[in-house]
């Protein structure tokens, strides 16, 4: 007597899990791998912007005379609109990529260049700190000697 095959079609119970179980432990050791990605692009574009800003603040000191731009921490017009035969230094107020968006292009006075003012920054009321009697400029809430952020 012959026995009656039954074909079996789709995955059992278990090999569905075994596939589950796989999937979510390559997920868990490729996410954070993203994750550093990220950071390391952010840090990298601020250090990148700081140089541009810092180049483009000298330039302007040599454009006007040896004076720094002075109304910087109430709004970018300074850098960003053309006055006087020259500029626009900036095409626009740039971002801070480590703090809230709403608060990334504000900039805060930094009196006393001999402290460091990225300590401050753990409030977020601004994304930048400008000393105008110097022209330096640092990143709110990042450590640029590291390329980290604070």
């Amino acid at each position: 007597m012959l026995a009656a095959r039954t074909v079996r079609k789709g995955f059992t119970l278990v090999e569905i899990l075994i596939v589950v179980v796989i999937l979510g432990i390559l997920a868990a050791i490729v996410i954070p791998q993203f994750t550093n990605a990220s950071e390391s692009a952010k840090s990298s574009s601020l250090v990148s912007m700081l140089q541009t800003i810092r180049s483009q603040l000298e330039l302007y000191q040599v454009q006007h005379s040896g004076d720094y731009p002075s109304a910087l921490t109430t709004n970018w017009d300074e850098m960003t609109v053309a006055s006087g035969g020259f500029g626009p230094y900036l095409q626009a107020p740039p971002k801070n990529p480590f703090v809230s968006s709403t608060v990334a292009t504000k900039v805060a006075a930094w009196a006393d260049t001999d402290t460091d003012p990225t300590g401050a920054a753990a409030d977020e009321t601004c994304g930048w700190f400008y000393n105008a009697a110097s022209g330096k400029i640092v990143a709110a809430g990042f450590d640029e000697a590291n390329q980290t952020k604070q």
